[in-house]
């Protein structure tokens, strides 16, 4: 899914493939937690995997968030959201971080994050390599109740 997106560099799937070995490996592990959103035949269409910011209180951070080209643009990004914040909140989880990349073709990634929500809330400039800052953006989740 990460290679078909033609969004990922191949270093930049490395590392997801890195988080998903850790989480098969060992799933009592803490730091990452890895969900699926499957189609109606049960075949992966859309993933999300996050875990707690150490050393704070109900922080979170966003790692990865990918969804099959051929299912984008029909909710399952905002359904895959939508699943985490809710699945947060119980836990006491206040804000999901989202850091991303200025270069061009990430611009749909910081759509993507403002319409779900999020806000920019930092910015290093030359971050990855001289053009391409990081881009923080960050989701507060509400209280119900």
């Amino acid at each position: 899914m990460l290679i078909k997106t033609g969004a990922f560099t191949s270093r930049e799937i490395e590392v997801a493939m890195e988080l998903v070995g850790i989480v098969l490996k060992d799933p009592m592990q803490k730091d990452y937690e890895i969900y699926c959103m499957g189609d109606d035949q049960d075949q992966a269409i859309g993933y999300i995997c996050y875990g707690p910011t150490p050393m704070t209180q109900g922080t979170f951070d966003l790692y990865w968030i990918a969804v099959d080209p051929d299912f984008q643009g029909r909710g399952v990004g905002s359904t895959l959201l939508s699943f985490l914040g809710e699945g947060l909140k119980p836990r006491g989880g206040r804000l999901i971080l989202a850091d991303t990349s200025t270069i061009p073709h990430y611009k749909k990634t910081q759509k993507f994050y403002l319409k779900n929500g999020f806000q920019e809330v930092a910015r290093i400039s030359d971050y990855y390599y001289p053009g391409n800052d990081q881009v923080t953006f960050c989701r507060k989740l509400e209280d119900k109740g």
